[in-house]
């Protein structure tokens, strides 16, 4: 008897390694917007457009207002979605259409309306956005929500995490890897050339990754996977929603926890961030950007591989916790060097020059790189969790509602990666800078005190936080084997005719 077998008489669902493998390619197709959007709208919005370097960074953090209101609408769609095409593949495919119409229209059409109709391209550049934004929560919800249908063993969940980044590295990493080499060869990050040629290369390279995705999850998208009701499964009232948020206590941790996980990333990772500290402090930009990030993904594959292994030992949690205070430690190493640039000539990073490596470049690369690879192994594991909370859920109070699960997420996510720009622009702005720093822009007294705080400070007290939320948090590995029993016994009793609140009784929750 098959393992897949084996697991469908016994009520663990257990996906196919080709489904493993492609479903998380969903996440690397909104990374791709997250590197085109999120690392670059404030740039163009203030150096393209000339709408203001405040007026560009404040506004995506403003717009996250508005998705208090339609993320939780989104998500009790997904909830009451079951069509042709299932609950998941729908959303997957109309948001990337959304966000490429919508990012075509504001990275090539917008930059041609003159700056006598200014009034135009604030309008355009504030309605384009928040399509983009609605586009994007719809398949990024999908990412954290489709993965109770994928599989609940314990298992092949945190396989999740080590797929979903390499769908990251083809999105998010692609994106990194081009952005530098097309503002050495075609044009400026503040030219709107730069973005004329970057916009379709990442849009086809999003449609690929979603195409993909969807082939993973389809075999899956159907209601026989849909919680322990089935094709027999309760739609959730909207007035419901409260309660189940006020109530679940781990979904509340982990919301904190991956705030702070992304927040850390967002900064950290920020292009103007980056900008001023391998160019305008270091004064090589070129030749230390893509060498750092090459370091950076490179340290991080054995962390990728020891999370896989803890996961599946001890839990998602303990990973978690053990990976985020390594990369703490190791950033403590970064930031005494950061307060040490200067004192000397000696104390700059040098790899591509013609001095050779000196120490400081060593101990930087040591630190960097096991920080950095210890927090990006770290940085998408609370989405494969987001699937422990939905199970949890489903157990809790016999409600299946994955989908505002992913929206509650995707919220986080969102708010947390465009106060990441709000952030850096309030800093820049603070040292007297009109337009966010490039490349090429030349040093300036106080950069250096906004580098060590962005890509050090708060990175740090987001890992700080992280740990603080996942002290409480009750979902271990142990716990969720125990779960994911009761959830078994449940669906097993109602695919033999008995109701659910039978079901609840028979193998009650908590409460």
């Amino acid at each position: 008897m098959s393992k897949e077998t084996q697991g469908a008489s016994s009520g663990v669902n257990r996906a196919k390694m080709y489904q493993l493998v492609l479903f998380p390619l969903n996440n690397g197709a909104t990374n791709v917007y997250y590197v085109l959007v999120l690392s670059y709208i404030a740039t163009f919005g203030s150096n393209v457009l000339a709408l203001g370097v405040m007026f560009a960074s404040i506004m995506v953090t403003g717009m996250r207002l508005c998705d208090a209101i339609t993320d939780p609408i989104i998500g009790a769609l997904i909830d009451r979605t079951n069509g042709k095409f299932g609950k998941f593949r729908p959303f997957m495919i109309l948001g990337n259409i959304v966000m490429a119409v919508s990012i075509i229209l504001l990275y090539i059409f917008t930059p041609f309306i003159p700056d006598t109709m200014m009034w135009m391209r604030y309008a355009l550049f504030i309605l384009l956005y928040f399509v983009w934004v609605i586009g994007y929560t719809f398949q990024t919800s999908c990412t954290r929500s489709g993965q109770t249908v994928l599989t609940n063993d314990p298992n092949q969940r945190p396989l999740f995490t080590i797929f979903n980044t390499v769908g990251s590295l083809l999105g998010m990493g692609a994106m990194q890897f081009l952005a530098p080499i097309l503002r050495a060869n075609v044009a400026d990050y503040s030219s709107a050339a730069f973005y004329r040629v970057l916009t379709p290369i990442g849009i086809a390279v999003s449609v690929v990754l979603t195409i993909l995705a969807v082939i993973g999850i389809w075999e899956k998208d159907q209601p026989k996977y849909f919680g322990v009701g089935g094709e027999k499964q309760e739609k959730v009232k909207v007035s419901e929603y409260i309660e189940i948020i006020k109530n679940n206590n781990p979904m509340q941790r982990l919301m904190i926890a991956g705030a702070g996980c992304k927040l850390a990333l967002s900064i950290a990772t920020n292009t103007t961030v980056l900008c001023m500290l391998y160019g305008c402090m270091m004064g090589n930009y070129d030749g230390l950007y893509l060498p750092m990030m090459v370091i950076g993904y490179v340290c991080s594959v054995p962390f990728f591989l020891l999370t896989v292994r803890t996961s599946q030992k001890k839990g998602q949690k303990a990973s978690l916790v053990r990976f985020v205070s390594v990369a703490l430690v190791c950033y403590v190493g970064v930031l005494v060097l950061l307060l040490l640039w200067g004192k000397s000539p000696a104390f700059n990073l040098s790899i591509m020059g013609g001095g050779g490596i000196n120490l400081y470049t060593v101990l930087f690369i040591l630190f960097f790189g096991i920080g950095y690879g210890a927090y990006y192994s770290t940085a998408d594991m609370p989405i494969p969790m987001v699937a422990d909370c939905s199970d949890y859920e489903t157990y809790r109070s016999g409600k299946y509602i994955p989908g505002i699960m992913g929206t509650l997420f995707s919220l986080v996510d969102k708010l947390v990666s465009s106060l990441s720009a709000t952030v850096v622009g309030m800093a820049v702005s603070m040292i007297g800078l009109a337009n966010l720093p490039t490349a090429d822009t030349p040093y300036s007294e106080g950069m250096n005190w906004v580098v060590i705080i962005l890509f050090c400070v708060i990175p740090m007290v987001a890992w700080a936080t992280t740990l603080i939320a996942m002290k409480g948090y009750s979902l271990t590995g142990e716990r969720m084997k125990e779960i994911q029993a009761v959830n078994a016994k449940r669906k097993e009793a109602i695919a033999s005719g008995m109701s659910l609140s039978e079901a609840m009784k028979e193998w009650p929750g908590e409460k």
